[in-house]
């Protein structure tokens, strides 16, 4: 993995690290998203989406970050003739914005901040609000509605 993608991964771990749990010694071998709610992993689709549109010249962490947009997609329950529009429109407007650091200018030519304003899309009020108009069932979960898919074990 390179370093952009394990910087990016480290922030986002430290920024949504808190509504990812488990046990020490139960290190999970599969995506825990069918354990947290449809709002959490819509969420966490819009902030995936970020990264990959910010970092698309990067292949390997917008590859990353595409997948797992897909992956997300099979957990979250939102209305997707809407949704898809919403997350672009929102994905661009704080990706658009002008993010500067006199003290980082200096020292790096040409920074964007994307992953700040990722993440400051993540903790906005305008994605809260989207998940309030998108999202179908908020407070489920896809374990609750696909009991049976949630047993069965993956390879």
């Amino acid at each position: 993995m390179n370093k952009i993608l394990n910087g990016v991964l480290a922030v986002i771990a430290f920024a949504i690290g808190p509504s990812i749990s488990h046990a020490k010694d139960d290190s999970p071998t599969s995506p825990q998203a069918a354990s947290r709610t449809y709002a959490q992993n819509f969420k966490d689709m819009v902030l995936a989406s970020c990264i990959a549109k910010a970092y698309k010249r990067d292949n390997g962490a917008s590859i990353d970050a595409g997948s797992s947009v897909s992956a997300l997609r099979d957990w979250t329950y939102y209305d997707m003739d809407k949704a898809p529009d919403a997350i672009e429109a929102l994905v661009d407007r704080y990706l658009a914005r002008d993010y500067h650091n006199p003290l980082a200018d200096a020292e790096i030519k040409d920074v964007k901040f994307d992953l700040l304003k990722c993440l400051d899309l993540y903790h906005s009020k305008e994605l809260d609000a989207a998940v309030g108009r998108l999202v179908i069932h908020p407070n489920r979960r896809y374990r609750q509605d696909n009991p049976v898919a949630s047993k069965a074990k993956v390879p």
